[in-house]
């Protein structure tokens, strides 16, 4: 790639970009010193800030777009995908969350042809790279963590596997030779007598003063020396009857079943506790690595496992074992390691809580020297990709190395971190640093590096490091955009990095994260703005008429309307939700109340330039039936929710009154124009030419008139407007209130919505009919149905619109009236009669109830949100 901008080193030194702007002045940029920028970062293809050679890359890759020759069109992507997590390029180093490559690779291979640009711009560890390499695409990649950034680079680069693996295992052997003293413990064998029958001294430690020991023998017992393989350490309470001092794993531990006891007794008075109960018992120290005094929760060693002569031995830590402890807490670490001060926020109070309030805190002494040394070493390599790939082979392992390993008795499992927390438990393992390094070297070496270094190079892709909000890329640019965004409070990016970083060197700039957080003082609202800002940037860069996949979990369904509201007002047009099963929940994903089984996945495209021309010239009047003949072009040709009539018409509603055009049509006169202009079958809306298609469908999957598949729902049942579309959806039969009831209950999660009760729902919104089934009394069996006709429709339509119509203009008074919040309604009542005063002009209306909802009413809709936003121009307009 050809640089035509200044070397890295002088635009972080303050030179200035084209048109006088500064690399620093980019959102996002990292919180670091220029040297460890530069040593992290691999320009021109991959630097630890803002890239500003991306735009040479598309010179050199990309297709500049022409609508004039631009043949391009896709529908949707619906194929099956499940892809679960169990492969070695995927495991190779762990984050926070991501979505599988070989998931991915479905959708690229879907929306675009060899040698098209793919961007992700919350990339996360790059897996968007590794899909679009191994379909011969380029790839542009962007997130705010350079922990993430750094994750992808690796994942996406070649290096030299031999040179890789001679240095990896050079310095692990010097370290071994420096600190494996360090690992050295007892062997205890009975009845084995030492040569010339000598006796164990009076005095401990002259029994190993030779180091090679062969030992000393008293009362029949032969020491030899053994290795390490983990350290387990147990936290220490208070009991709150006597105040003596109980030792977790001697009272709480099963060591015959390898589980913990809820209840447990004090081995000082017998008092019976949880550990609820108790106190932490606490230790203060000086910590000279930051010359401050240092109180802590109190852990001591309990179990060590250690290998000797090839066999595994367990024992209790005797008294060298301690003494090896305390020499090496009392002894000054030779080699620089971080002690970044932890600052407060969603994840960090547990740490912070016992006294973890640094980053070196995260490990024991002993962790932390060694890691120091191996850290020392591989920077002096001159190689920098080798040395690159070594620290990121350092970095996917401090994390199983850390406090934050659990220990589970008889567990075989190693690595016990919980996922998405700072969580640390009440047994720890410490792991022999050396061998948890190696054992993820031999991993990275033999089972990820062959299965992807041949398949990708860094000349094919183009990774930085800032916030998505505003990238240097150029518009209209980009062939495709995959994206799995922040999950709103679901994950604390920044919080959760800061030990990796710490390493780095390079933090994150968590001003524009994009999450949920009350230390950062980011509410909802905060964190759909930040969404807002980034999809009007994909909107940017993203050629016309092109896709933009957004893998999304979140269990809120204010969250999701959060997502789905920024796309739209961004200029995306949402065609399609799916669901994308990776085989394996997070921790949050898995306990979460009401949480959403598997992932989301939206697809929405940007209208072609002549569209919104169009629309912008004519305010949009005149073209509604252009829109909804586009929109249907981009659907897939099956049953969906999407083709419905009231999803047409209620995204019709959204385009005009989110860009403030004038709305001509209401839900009555929009279904006469679907009549008029469009295809009908089975409930769904098609323009002419995509019936044999959708007949072909149904033919191929044998189907008698519809068979609607829960995918095809709604995902969330939230309120009245998504129990109707559920509702509407599963109703493609007839079906009695039996068969109804406890698949809707299953799904609805409604709340702060006065939702009329589902029986209510059923006989004002669906036709009933007599079933053939006689009760008691000669009555018949009820069973509901959806309209068809156009006189039940119509039936239906004006009933129902005549009774929100009433409710709403009895809250408009309300709020007139008095000066209390409304803090409950129905919001579809709030809907319509905000759609009826826009139509007529009655904006102070709007704005007049706008007043006196409570918050979390507008905060949490975004149609309601959207009409009072427009209301409010429409006023300071006049």
């Amino acid at each position: 790639m050809k640089k035509t901008v200044k070397p890295l080193k002088e635009l972080l030194a303050g030179a200035h970009l084209e048109g006088g702007l500064q690399l620093r002045d980019i959102e996002g940029f990292p919180i670091g010193k220029d040297e460890d920028i530069l040593a992290l970062s691999d320009p021109p293809y991959y630097t630890a800030c803002p890239n500003p050679y991306i735009n040479d890359f598309i010179e050199e890759h990309g297709k500049p777009y022409d609508e004039a020759t631009d043949d391009y069109h896709r529908e949707p992507f619906v194929g099956d995908v499940s892809e679960g997590k169990n492969d070695p390029i995927y495991n190779a180093h762990s984050y926070h969350t991501k979505v599988p490559h070989k998931a991915i690779m479905k959708y690229i291979e879907h929306y675009t042809k060899e040698g098209d640009i793919v961007f992700d711009g919350f990339c996360g560890t790059g897996m968007t790279g590794v899909a679009a390499q191994l379909l011969n695409r380029k790839a542009i990649l962007s997130d705010l963590s350079p922990i993430a950034t750094f994750i992808a680079y690796n994942y996406n680069k070649k290096v030299d596997v031999t040179e890789f693996e001679r240095e990896a295992n050079r310095i692990l052997r010097e370290v071994e030779e420096e600190c494996g003293w360090m690992y050295e413990t007892n062997h205890v064998q009975d009845g084995v007598h030492l040569r010339g029958g000598l006796h164990l001294p009076h005095s401990q430690s002259e029994l190993f003063s030779d180091k090679k020991s062969v030992a000393h023998l008293q009362g029949g017992l032969h020491f030899t020396k053994g290795k390490i393989n983990y350290t387990v350490w147990s936290d220490v309470f208070i009991c709150p009857y006597c105040g003596e001092e109980i030792v977790f794993w001697e009272v709480a531990v099963d060591k015959e079943e390898g589980s913990v006891k809820k209840e447990f007794p004090c081995p000082h008075c017998q008092a019976t506790m949880t550990k609820r109960d108790c106190r932490r018992a606490t230790v203060t120290f000086f910590d000279s690595a930051i010359g401050l005094e240092v109180t802590q929760a109190r852990q001591v060693p309990v179990l060590i496992n250690y290998t000797y002569n090839g066999k595994r031995y367990e024992k209790t830590p005797d008294a060298d074992d301690l003494a090896l402890i305390k020499k090496i807490e009392k002894s000054e670490i030779p080699y620089w390691f971080p002690t970044d001060k932890i600052q407060k926020g969603d994840k960090t109070g547990e740490p912070l809580r016992i006294g973890i309030t640094h980053v070196h805190h995260f490990y024991t002494k002993r962790t932390v020297w060694i890691l120091s040394t191996i850290y020392h070493k591989f920077n002096e390599i001159r190689d920098q990709l080798v040395r690159k790939t070594i620290l990121f082979t350092f970095t996917a392992s401090i994390t199983g190395l850390s406090k934050l390993q659990r220990y589970r008795h008889k567990s075989t499992f190693p690595n016990m971190v919980l996922s998405g927390t700072l969580y640390i438990g009440s047994q720890i393992r410490e792991w022999n640093v050396v061998n948890w390094v190696n054992g993820k070297l031999k991993s990275i070496n033999k089972r990820f590096l062959p299965r992807l270094n041949d398949k990708v190079n860094m000349i094919n892709c183009s990774i930085f490091t800032n916030s998505i909000e505003k990238t240097y890329i150029k518009a209209d640019s980009i062939d495709y955009v995959f994206t799995d965004p922040p999950f709103g409070d679901n994950l604390m990016y920044s919080e959760l990095s800061f030990v990796w970083e710490g390493w780095l060197k390079v933090k994150t700039n968590n001003k524009s994260e994009a999450i949920i957080n009350k230390s950062q003082n980011k509410a909802l609202p905060e964190y759909y703005d930040l969404m807002l800002k980034s999809f009007k940037e994909y909107y940017r860069v993203l050629k016309p008429d092109r896709w933009i996949t957004v893998e999304f979990h979140n269990s809120k369904s204010s969250v999701w309307n959060a997502i789905q509201e920024a796309m739209s007002k961004a200029g995306f047009i949402i065609a399609n939700v799916a669901i994308l099963d990776k085989k394996q929940g997070s921790f949050n994903q898995v306990t979460a109340t009401g949480s959403v089984k598997n992932d989301l996945v939206i697809s929405a495209y940007k209208p072609k330039e002549s569209f919104e021309r169009k629309f912008l010239e004519q305010t949009g009047e005149g073209l509604e039936e252009e829109f909804i003949r586009m929109l249907l072009s981009h659907l897939p040709p099956e049953p969906s929710i999407e083709r419905s009539e009231q999803m047409l018409y209620s995204k019709l509603l959204a385009y005009y009154v989110q860009r403030g055009y004038a709305v001509k049509y209401d839900a009555k006169t929009f279904y006469k124009m679907l009549h008029t202009h469009f295809a009908e079958e089975d409930g769904y809306w098609f323009n002419g030419d995509q019936l044999p298609a959708y007949r072909e469908y149904k033919k191929k999957l044998k189907l008698d008139g519809l068979d609607v598949k829960q995918g095809q729902l709604s995902l969330f049942v939230s309120d009245e407007k998504s129990a109707l579309q559920w509702l509407w959806a599963f109703l493609d039969q007839p079906k009695d209130f039996k068969t109804i009831h406890p698949a809707f209950t299953k799904v609805a999660n409604i709340s702060g919505d006065r939702v009329p009760d589902l029986r209510e729902l059923l006989e004002d919104n669906f036709i009933q009919e007599e079933g053939g089934v006689h009760l008691k009394g000669g009555l018949h069996l009820v069973k509901y149905r959806r309209p068809k006709t156009e006189e039940e429709k119509t039936g239906i339509l004006q009933k129902r619109e005549k009774e929100l119509l009433r409710e709403f203009e009895s809250l408009l008074l309300q709020a007139k009236a008095s000066s209390k919040k409304i803090k409950e309604c129905r919001k579809q009542a709030v809907l319509f009669g905000f759609e009826h005063c826009y139509k007529a002009g009655r904006f102070q209306d709007i704005l007049a109830l706008a007043k006196r909802l409570d918050k979390r009413i507008i905060e949490n809709d975004a149609e309601i949100n959207d009409f009072i936003e427009v209301a409010e121009l429409k006023v300071e307009g006049f």
